[in-house]
């Protein structure tokens, strides 16, 4: 690991500007860190700034009947999409192409926040995020994240907590 990854930058000003406003908006003040690779993966973002893949936020866009959907995962997790689809009544699920990702939350796949989104979507949490007292998420690009509380998270993110996590055997 190169010095530049272990001291990131930590300035409110490095996250994606609609996502600094949407920081702004919500009063919140948050450690920003820009590193100089991508942490555009879960194992990326971890291994960056040191935590646990669990600790990790993936913010994740799904369609369900054509209607965009944003789930919020752990990185150590994967999304079981039939729970998805139970969970929201729905008769299709599919993981959103880049196209509907960005068209949706003005992010590009990687850099994905849980919120400060173009478009106000349903988000779902899956409980698995609550077990630690601080997760980190993507705040607007693949080189920046921001720590938080996972049920304030959850909460800023409008999010309603279910369980949508593959299980394991």
């Amino acid at each position: 690991m190169s010095t530049s990854e272990t001291t990131p930058a930590t300035n409110p000003s490095d996250a994606h500007p609609r996502f600094a406003e949407a920081l702004r908006e919500l009063g919140l003040d948050v450690e920003v860190r820009r590193f100089p690779d991508a942490t555009r993966t879960a194992v990326e973002a971890a291994a960056a700034i040191g935590c646990e893949l669990s600790q990790i936020v993936k913010s994740l866009i799904f369609e369900a009947d054509g209607v965009p959907v944003l789930v919020l995962m752990d990185g150590s997790s994967r999304v079981d999409v039939e729970r998805v689809r139970a969970e929201l009544g729905a008769g299709k699920v599919k993981r959103a192409g880049a196209d509907l990702v960005r068209e949706t939350t003005g992010y590009a796949i990687g850099g994905v926040p849980p919120f400060g989104h173009r478009t106000r979507t349903r988000v779902l949490a899956d409980r698995g995020l609550l077990v630690h007292t601080t997760v980190w998420a993507a705040a607007g690009t693949p080189h920046t994240v921001f720590p938080l509380a996972p049920a304030r998270l959850v909460e800023l993110a409008g999010g309603t907590l279910v369980d949508v996590r593959e299980q394991t055997a």
